[in-house]
């Protein structure tokens, strides 16, 4: 997934930081001479691809308030070739989770109205004849917009619809066997992606495929690491400050600076091999750090 490296900050609205990765320029040049020609006048193959981050930028906001509506943290979004990422670190429960993710799609169906009445309003003012380009704006940001809901619902982690249909089966299978049923799902679709890849002869295809891949990897590896957490005997009378879920006992933890694992709570957030002191521990359940003092005795 892209990071704030190698990004450039755009703006902040609503205490959330937006960043466009620098690679996004480099496909740009390359998407506009591939639509060269599709306008009369090149301006409007530059206002195609920025109302197309537009409307991107838009879908991660949904993400984002959504999120916070639940409590939950949104910060950061950064925008990149393949679209937009929002960083959100909703409650760890099902139906929060669930709302975080589906307000993405829902901004995508708001705008379909809208850009439909704006062609429908076109074509009654006889812009197909008297602003070609302006209409066929328009026109491309609808379907456009279509596009990426129709892609983003399709059922493949970690899309949307994979992660939305993570979070149903989450109510009833649980967070780890939810995830492993999402992620195992998503290689289907990646095997579906790279057989279209080499059916359409597309790079983009081939990219979204490994893209897909490893986050498929990642989700599946977080399912196995969830699964024997969750069998793991906890400590009671403590709490993580965020979702409450009691920590576990055992070498859990492991010291970013010499590897050795070690139970925060038992050395006082300290590694016993090499000393490092890290102040607070990290809940295994929903990966919010906070300090130690902060988990208290519940």
């Amino acid at each position: 997934m892209p990071s704030q490296q190698g990004a450039i900050r755009l703006f902040r609205l609503a205490g959330i930081d937006v960043f466009l990765h620098w690679s996004w320029f480099v496909v740009a040049l390359f998407e506009l001479q591939m639509r060269a020609g599709e306008y009369a006048s090149p301006l409007f193959n530059v206002l195609e691809y920025l109302a197309l981050f537009g409307i991107v930028t838009l879908h991660e906001f949904g993400h984002s308030l959504a999120c916070r509506q639940v409590g939950g943290t949104a910060e950061r979004i950064v925008l990149w070739p393949l679209g937009g990422v929002a960083y959100v670190i909703p409650p760890q429960r099902p139906g929060a989770t669930l709302w975080s993710l589906a307000a993405g799609p829902l901004v995508n169906v708001v705008l379909i109205p809208v850009l439909l009445a704006a062609v429908w309003v076109g074509r009654s003012l006889g812009w197909p004849v008297s602003h070609p380009d302006v209409f066929s704006l328009f026109r491309a940001l609808f379907f456009i917009n279509a596009g990426i809901l129709v892609f983003n619902l399709l059922p493949v982690y970690p899309l949307d619809g994979g992660q939305i249909l993570r979070s149903l089966l989450w109510f009833g299978v649980g967070k780890a066997r939810s995830l492993m049923a999402a992620t195992l799902f998503g290689f289907v679709g990646v095997a579906a992606l790279g057989a279209l890849a080499l059916w359409a002869q597309s790079v983009w295809f081939a990219i979204m495929a490994v893209f897909v891949a490893l986050n498929c990897w990642s989700g599946f590896k977080e399912a196995k690491r969830l699964s024997l957490v969750a069998k793991l005997p906890r400590r009671h009378g403590f709490g993580c400050p965020s979702c409450k879920s009691e920590p576990p006992l055992g070498d859990v933890w492991g010291c970013g600076q010499c590897g050795q694992g070690f139970d925060v709570f038992e050395f006082d957030a300290r590694c016993p091999a090499c000393g490092a002191s890290f102040g607070g521990a990290r809940c295994v359940d929903c990966n919010r750090l906070s300090p130690l003092a902060e988990w208290g005795l519940r």
